[in-house]
This record gives C-alpha cells, sequence and structure tokens, in this order.
C-alpha cells in the first residue's frame, strides 16, 4: 500500500531567511497548507501525530526536496503517495487483496506560478533541527540497475510498500520512481539509514545496512527517475 496526504496543526516557532519572496512565501504556507501540513517541528511527534496528519511534514522541506521539483509540483500536483499518508484510511477491501479507495484522497491544491516560486522558497528556508540530514553522505557513485534493483526488491523488500516502476509495487510508501527529481540525496541516504530520526514511530524499518549497501540502494533509488518510462 502507499501514502498520499496528511494533517496537523501548526506548531512551535518557525524561523526563515529574509526576503520577500521568502516571507510571502511564508504567508502563503501558512494560509493554505497548515491544515494538512507541519511547517515547524511538532511538539509531540508520537502516534497520534502520524494516525492524524493529512499530508507529509514539511519542517525540513529544504534539507528533502529539490526546489525545481517543488515549484513544478505546487503549479501541477501529482499523486506520490498512492494510498494516502496513511493507507490504512483509504484502503478497501478487493477481490483478491485490499485496493485504494480512490475517492477517499483529495486533490491538492494548485499554485500559480509566482505563488508556487514564492512558496519553494519559504520551503527551501525549513531545513529541520541541526544534523538531521547527514550532510555530504551520500558519494554520488553509479550503480547497476540490475543489481540496484535485486537489492531494492528481493534482498531488501523495499518494493512492498514502494514503487520503483509506475505502477508496479506498493503503494503504502511514497513512489520512488521520480525520487532522483524530487529528492535530495543526502535526505535519501540519511531516511534509509535513520528512518525514526524524522518520524520517530514510522512503519518503515532500520535496515542496519553496511556503509556500501546505504551507497548502493541511495544511488539506485536516485537513478530510477532517469529510467521511468525507458
Amino acid at each position: 500500500m502507499k501514502l498520499f496526504f496528511s494533517s496537523i496543526a501548526f506548531l512551535g516557532t518557525v524561523t526563515f531567511a529574509s526576503g520577500a519572496a521568502a516571507a510571502d512565501g511564508m504567508e502563503i504556507l501558512k494560509s493554505q497548507c497548515l491544515s494538512c501540513h507541519a511547517i515547524a517541528k511538532p511538539d509531540n511527534a508520537g502516534l497520534q501525530h502520524l494516525w492524524d496528519r493529512k499530508g507529509p511534514d514539511l519542517y525540513y522541506a529544504g534539507s528533502k526536496f529539490n526546489k525545481a521539483w517543488l515549484v513544478k509540483w505546487l503549479e501541477s500536483p501529482t499523486q506520490i503517495r498512492p494510498a494516502g499518508e496513511l493507507y490504512t484510511k483509504h484502503v478497501k477491501p478487493g477481490e483478491k487483496e485490499d485496493v485504494v479507495d480512490e475517492a477517499t484522497l483529495a486533490p491538492h491544491l494548485k499554485l500559480s506560478q509566482t505563488d508556487a516560486e514564492a512558496a519553494a522558497d519559504a520551503l527551501m528556508t525549513l531545513t529541520g533541527p541541526a544534523g538531521l540530514v547527514d550532510k555530504g553522505a551520500f558519494k554520488g557513485e553509479k550503480v547497476s540497475m540490475g543489481m540496484g534493483s535485486m537489492f531494492f526488491g528481493k534482498l531488501r523488500g523495499c518494493g512492498a510498500c514502494h514503487m520503483a516502476k509506475s505502477g508496479t509495487g506498493g503503494r503504502s510508501a511514497p513512489e520512488l520512481y521520480t525520487a532522483g527529481e524530487r529528492l535530495q540525496a543526502d535526505y535519501v541516504y540519511s531516511y534509509i539509514k535513520t528512518p525514526q530520526k524524522f518520524d520517530p514511530h514510522i512503519w518503515m524499518p532500520t535496515l542496519n545496512l553496511a556503509e556500501p549497501d546505504l551507497q548502493r540502494l541511495t544511488g539506485y533509488i536516485l537513478q530510477l527517475s532517469a529510467t521511468e518510462g525507458k
């Protein structure tokens, strides 16, 4: 299964870089996004937080996303989490297995180009606590896609929750075939290494990978965007 959006009230104090664009963008975030996203680290990031939220936390968006992708996506959102932010709320029984109940998935709002640019500027200032992402951790080495696919699927079982190709794989977590365009390399590395560092009660397991395997899996995921559709 997979996830799409999530909800949490605005908590804590937000700080952002000076500048008219970022300031205007922060006003857009406060008026348009707080009903579904946390733009400050929640005081209580427990299980209830994961259950209640309608969209992913954004308080570390600047350490997670690539700005160019953010702008494009905010102008024309596509589904990242096939079964919503918490998949148990968006599935129904099927003939052979549970299926996604599309009627329960609310579309994301669209922003104009100007507002998308301003919101992206503001989001990129939200980098989260110091040390959340291991800066410079990913070494950027290319990996064999065949070996990477085997490691991703058969050896580590990532395909049970994630799609490495559109229409193929699990639906309870974000699709990864656009990850290379969407996500920063060091974020991918850091999240695979210790997912509970980002969400203390998240269901993604800590894989305890050796460093070479961390590099290999990160590289494979980041290269998926280049192979999607081929």
